[in-house]
């Protein structure tokens, strides 16, 4: 599972972006908000796994 670690930033950001969305009143604004989140954490994260040695 290569994907792993961006699928779980996903989820973490598609959370994020459901509480923001929530108190916004906004699901839609939300959700965009949580994936873009989730791509750049489950990037960033995936990068930094793959430079100290990868797990």
């Amino acid at each position: 599972m290569r994907n792993r670690k961006i699928a779980i930033g996903i989820a973490l950001g598609l959370g994020i972006g459901a509480g923001v969305g929530s108190a916004m009143d906004n699901i839609g604004i939300g959700v965009g908000i949580g994936l873009a989140l989730g791509l750049a954490i489950g990037s960033a994260w995936k990068a930094w796994a793959g430079k100290s040695g990868g797990k």
